[in-house]
């Protein structure tokens, strides 16, 4: 099949002596799939390969029998086009050229690999989340101007707009895609917190590989379940009037950070540790702590409230 440039409509040569072939821009048209997808055998390979003096070639090597295959090779069609002009998709299908495979070193499958000049620049293995590929990819191209909200962001805006159940939805689909992705899972039981389902969410936590069960990200959210488990009701709240006592501020301290108003929450936390640091057993700042894993090292409020809580200790 002729290989087109993206950039130009026309065809790519095979001319391997051309030193001054031009890098792909950011300035790219609209293109069809199949412009820039070509299904890699035995008669075009070199074709490709000498093609990729002009244009890079994203090697996608799959097995049509496999599910991890699939949903890569899905996700890389529908990058392809979006990043027009920016490389070309070889789709080769290993199954069908076991001899190509082996000379490739294609040890399993999808095996994608990144050829530029004729010579091999990147590669990975493995069926890589959307998100994952886009950041990958975003080390030797433009990103594209107006790029879709990947899955993830997604389910992030979904959870923001109060629509957990469009959230769970999106997640539910990124674990059956992924199953070893263990951060669909643990962001799986964030959306279950929120949905008041603490139990179900300790149950999927639980169920993670040790490494990941105690990682900062699933302890997190094991925190969050047990600030409502532990944050009095609305009722209780109400019932304690205009008490300003300890214990009233650390109650109301409890609620908001359980309702997700974490701001609040640890302004009320740094203050009841400025005026009473011996209450239960200096309970504020310990639940400082837990809501800093919560929320994440690299969370704007935790940076935030750990530089005041490190000016208060010091």
């Amino acid at each position: 099949m002729s290989i087109i440039d993206p950039r130009s409509g026309k065809p790519l040569t095979a001319d391997t002596g051309n030193t001054d072939a031009t890098a792909p821009t950011d300035e790219r048209a609209s293109v069809r799939p199949e412009d820039v997808i070509i299904e890699l055998n035995a008669g075009n390979i070199q074709q490709v390969l000498e093609a990729s003096m002009q244009v890079p070639v994203l090697m996608g090597c799959y097995s049509p029998s496999t599910d991890s295959s699939r949903t890569l090779l899905t996700v890389l069609e529908k990058l392809v086009v979006e990043y027009a002009g920016a490389f070309v998709l070889g789709k080769l299908d290993i199954d069908a050229n076991a001899e190509i495979g082996g000379q490739l070193g294609v040890r399993s499958v999808p095996d994608v690999k990144l050829i530029s000049q004729g010579g091999l620049v990147d590669g990975f293995q493995g069926a890589l989340p959307e998100k994952e590929v886009r950041e990958w990819l975003n080390r030797y191209f433009p990103a594209p101007g107006e790029a879709p909200p990947t899955p993830e962001e997604q389910a992030e805006e979904a959870l923001q707009a109060g629509d957990v159940a469009g959230a769970r939805e999106i997640y539910q689909t990124l674990m059956g895609q992924y199953p070893e992705h263990y951060a669909y899972q643990v962001a799986f039981a964030r959306v279950l917190v929120a949905e008041g389902r603490g139990s179900e969410a300790r149950e999927v936590l639980d169920n993670l590989p040790p490494e990941e069960r105690d990682a900062a990200p699933a302890r997190g959210v094991r925190a969050s379940i047990e600030f409502g488990e532990q944050a009095p009701s609305t009722e209780e709240i109400g019932a304690l009037g205009d008490r300003t006592d300890s214990e009233a501020q650390y109650q109301r301290a409890l609620r908001q950070v359980a309702d997700g108003h974490y701001d609040a929450g640890l302004e009320a936390l740094l203050a009841l540790m400025k005026h009473d640091r011996a209450y239960n057993d200096d309970a504020a700042r310990k639940t400082l702590l837990q809501v800093f894993d919560a929320l994440g090292a690299d969370h704007p409020l935790t940076v935030t409230y750990r530089r005041k809580l490190f000016a208060m200790l010091y």
